[in-house]
């Protein structure tokens, strides 16, 4: 590709070349001009297509108790207490009442908690009532009690299941459902104490920085009882992708300068929960209460396990728990996570797991580095140590190397311009071979001495205006990738590409983050740059790219890299990803982390060569070269079908 300095061209022939395909499969063609697509998707895939097929399964379970388990856990793709705390709290109540089932920590079920409908010991108890349960189209599970509406067929996955209730059960319901509205009741009016307490300006200001979280995190969507709050799909209410900052249809910004008390209870409950889970961590934490009801006592909850977490790596006494549920008193141990937070990352490793069906996001600290991640590192060492001028038998020693002898990444190496893309390459192929991944990928920014002569001269208006071209991503998949795409290369080189167009778009996306807060910055469109690792199950589900190429199970860990002296977060990172097949593992997890150190280090090294004058850029990794690299021949030949042995091509140096 050339060269992301400024083309010097005309309007015009800008606009001609972009209407040139850059797929591998019809480079020089003119994109859109084909009248069908290449692949048909499943017509069952994403997130609907897993809703019947729960809903199927639950009506298939042949009890009231198995089907329940069922839709709790969608059967398999996510943690059963993220749909126990999505429920309002009559359906709450309900659940806890027909089935013992609730989040509770305090509220476990004990022998005496009522058997499932049905079960033998109800006997012969007579009928009270026949309510119903279901799948909604979110994914949430809905029940019908008492003196409650049928639920509405057009906002459910499937039918519904019938549900007897016996006097048992009611009389269950009432108390479950009058503590429920106890509780409500007292943490509203707490709520409002708190917000009052911190005066006009202080609600504004916290008003804002819940707007500001929205607009830089990834989609979320939140309940307050039966509203929903979301900046993802459906009716937007809140600042993200839709409604730019200060739409009037975003909660958040309809309540600037209305006084305190015309603000609804839900609305009072969203702004001091944002407000805590900001607190705790920043704007990543939203996500982890991600498909949840927004109140005190689920952000307790959350704050809890963090600290229980917390308590198990840092020295003694650790963190207090919170004195209560209480605003005031959830606030300090908020404070007291974020404080701590950094001294449990330098003992431990944090990630975070994604549960994809419903975006669910939680924050966990790693174990020890064991057997199977040792084993991936010496074997990556051992395909760098063939294919690098580098002689470490450890990842850290690699990256040692590195740092200490740095000329060469700016210099040809083997079939590439300079050492640096040759290193990104090998190491991405050989964690891609040693984790079984089908497909591996690193990306970055094409020209450090550009980004640090822009830095230099304070140009950050003409850093968020560089386009996608500017950045790189390398994406190699194994040779029998084949195997999810019809057994044709083209389709692998085609998915290679588009993976790779994502993430020069992430990258995009990430580096504003890490600039002075100018104007510029500010309304440039960018999320907070990730600073931890994920694992990622069942991402096949909402991401539209995600199910057109099969992305189920991935890794991703980000590194920090120095640039100039400013530190940028998330500038390059480390992705892997199996379209089906055993999920990644923990282990998985931490040998990828120390493989994209190398590849930070890398990065890293050569922005000091960039600093002290040197002149290179990657000009690899384009969609030529996905082609070549995917099937071992020139873009517009041969290559549609995967030849015998079910290898690819090995990689062409871009011209």
């Amino acid at each position: 590709m050339s060269a992301p300095a400024d083309r010097g061209e005309s309007r015009r022939a800008a606009n001609a070349r972009k209407r040139i395909s850059r797929r591998p499969s019809r480079l020089g063609s003119p994109a859109g001009a084909t009248t069908t697509p290449d692949r048909v998707g499943r017509s069952d895939a994403g997130f609907p297509g897993l809703l019947g097929r729960v809903w199927h399964r639950a009506e298939q379970a042949g009890d009231l108790r198995a089907a329940v388990e069922i839709l709790l856990t969608l059967d398999g793709h996510v943690p059963a207490d993220v749909q126990l705390r999505a429920m309002s709290h009559s359906d709450e109540a309900a659940l806890k009442a027909l089935f013992g089932l609730t989040w509770r920590d305090e509220d476990q079920p004990a022998a005496s908690s009522p058997a499932a409908p049905g079960d033998d010991d109800e006997g012969d108890e007579e009928l009270a009532f026949l309510g119903e349960i279901a799948l909604s189209t979110s994914g949430r599970i809905v029940l019908r009690g008492p003196s409650q509406a049928p639920l509405d067929r057009d906002r459910l996955a499937g039918g519904v299941l019938r549900v007897p209730w016996s006097q048992r059960a009611l009389h269950l319901y009432q108390q479950e459902l009058s503590r429920a509205v106890d509780r409500q009741a007292e943490s509203v009016a707490d709520c409002r104490r708190w917000l009052a307490g911190q005066g006009a300006k202080g609600r504004d200001e916290l008003l804002e920085q819940a707007k500001e979280a929205a607009q830089r995190t990834a989609p979320f969507v939140l309940y307050q009882e039966n509203n929903q709050y979301t900046n993802f799909r459906d009716q937007n209410t809140l600042t993200g992708k839709t409604l730019w900052p200060g739409h009037p249809d975003c909660t958040l910004s309809s309540l600037h300068g209305v006084p305190l008390e015309l603000w609804s209870d839900s609305d009072v409950q969203l702004v001091v929960c944002l407000s805590l889970l900001i607190a705790s961590s920043g704007f990543g934490r939203v996500e982890e209460a991600n498909g949840t009801q927004i109140t005190t006592d689920h952000v307790a909850f959350m704050l809890e396990r963090i600290r229980r977490d917390y308590n198990a790596i840092l020295p003694a006494p650790g963190i207090a728990p919170a004195a209560s549920h209480r605003v005031a008193d959830l606030a300090i141990l908020a404070d007291d996570l974020r404080e701590r937070r950094a001294e449990v990352g330098k003992s431990a490793q944090l990630y975070r797991e994604i549960h994809g069906a419903l975006m669910h996001k939680i924050e966990r600290v790693a174990g020890t580095v064991a057997g199977p991640a040792l084993e991936a590192e010496a074997a990556i060492c051992r395909d760098l140590r063939a294919r690098l001028p580098l002689t470490g038998t450890t990842l850290a020693e690699l990256g040692d190397e590195v740092v200490g002898d740095l000329a060469w990444l700016a210099k040809p190496h083997g079939d590439y311009g300079t050492g640096l893309e040759s290193l990104v390459y090998h190491t991405v192929a050989a964690v891609a071979s040693a984790l079984r991944a089908d497909f591996a990928m690193s990306r970055g920014m094409r020209s450090l001495p550009a980004l640090i002569a822009a830095m230099r001269d304070e140009q950050w208006e003409q850093i968020c205006a560089w386009d996608l071209t500017h950045y790189f991503c390398c994406v190699v998949p194994l040779p029998d990738a084949g195997r999810h795409f019809g057994d044709s290369l083209s389709a692998v080189a085609d998915t290679a590409w588009a993976m790779s167009s994502r993430m020069q778009y992430n990258s995009w996306h990430f580096v504003p983050g890490n600039l002075p807060r100018t104007r510029a910055v500010v309304e440039r469109d960018h999320f907070v740059p990730p600073t931890i690792p994920d694992i990622s199950l069942y991402s096949d589900q909402h991401h539209h790219g995600h199910v057109n190429n099969k992305v189920r199970f991935s890794i991703r860990s980000p590194q920090a890299v120095t640039v100039d002296g400013r530190l940028f977060n998330g500038f390059i990172d480390l992705r892997l990803l199996r379209c089906e097949g055993p999920p990644f593992t923990e282990q998985d997890l931490l040998a990828a982390h120390r493989v994209s150190r190398l590849v930070a280090a890398a990065t890293g090294a050569a922005a000091e060569l960039a600093a002290a004058g040197e002149h290179f850029e990657v000009t690899a990794f384009d969609s030529p070269w996905h082609w070549r690299q995917v099937t071992g021949t020139e873009p517009g030949t041969a290559g549609k079908s995967v030849p015998p042995t079910g290898h690819p091509g090995r990689a062409h140096r871009a011209p």
